[in-house]
């Protein structure tokens, strides 16, 4: 019995009632639409987010590469020391798959001095370029990367459903305005 009526409450708007109006039937639909649209919409966004990162960085890990590379210039000795590594930016040669030399900037570890051999990450070009991230940062991205999509897209969804929501109450007052200027005056009490 409880349980009966706990629904009927929740669908009132849907029930025969002579002062239910035509606006509390759009407004049930859309808001039934912005939750439809939210669970379906934002579970396929954050899926495609997350599977096309997911292929992204497998490319990045199958293209990419180390190589050896010599350091050309001491690098200063880290002041204070933050973290296990500090990595600065420096200059380094190193030699592609077809034998040509190249010369670039990549980051090294501090305090090496002058050709050291330090190891380098390349691209099938033979360009510089960051190391891909390995599988687990590569899985956590890619979800984070697919959460935030799923939420801008519910975010969008909710938003749409606001304004519809502000324009439908917006018209009601319009029309409680307009009632109340044929009704009201018959219930003021005039005096002169």
């Amino acid at each position: 019995m409880g349980r009966n009526r706990r629904t009927k409450k929740r669908l009132w708007r849907l029930r025969s009632n002579p002062l239910r109006r035509h606006d509390d039937i759009v407004e049930v639909w859309i808001v039934l639409a912005v939750w439809a649209v939210v669970a379906v919409g934002g579970t396929i966004a954050g899926l495609v987010t997350s599977h096309s990162a997911d292929e992204v960085f497998a490319a990045q890990r199958t293209e990419r590469h180390s190589v050896q590379a010599v350091l050309l210039a001491d690098t200063p000795s880290p002041t204070t020391r933050v973290g296990s590594r500090d990595l600065i930016k420096a200059k380094v040669r190193w030699t592609t798959a077809d034998g040509t030399s190249r010369t670039g900037s990549a980051l090294v570890e501090s305090g090496q001095k002058a050709g050291s051999k330090v190891v380098v990450w390349v691209d099938s070009a033979g360009n510089s370029t960051v190391a891909p991230p390995s599988w687990k940062e590569a899985s956590l991205e890619s979800a984070v990367l697919g959460l935030t999509a799923a939420l801008a897209f519910t975010g969008l969804a909710f938003g749409t459903g606001a304004v519809a929501r502000y324009r439908l109450d917006r018209r009601r007052i319009d029309s409680w305005g307009t009632e109340w200027g044929l009704v009201g005056p018959s219930w003021g009490r005039k005096t002169g």
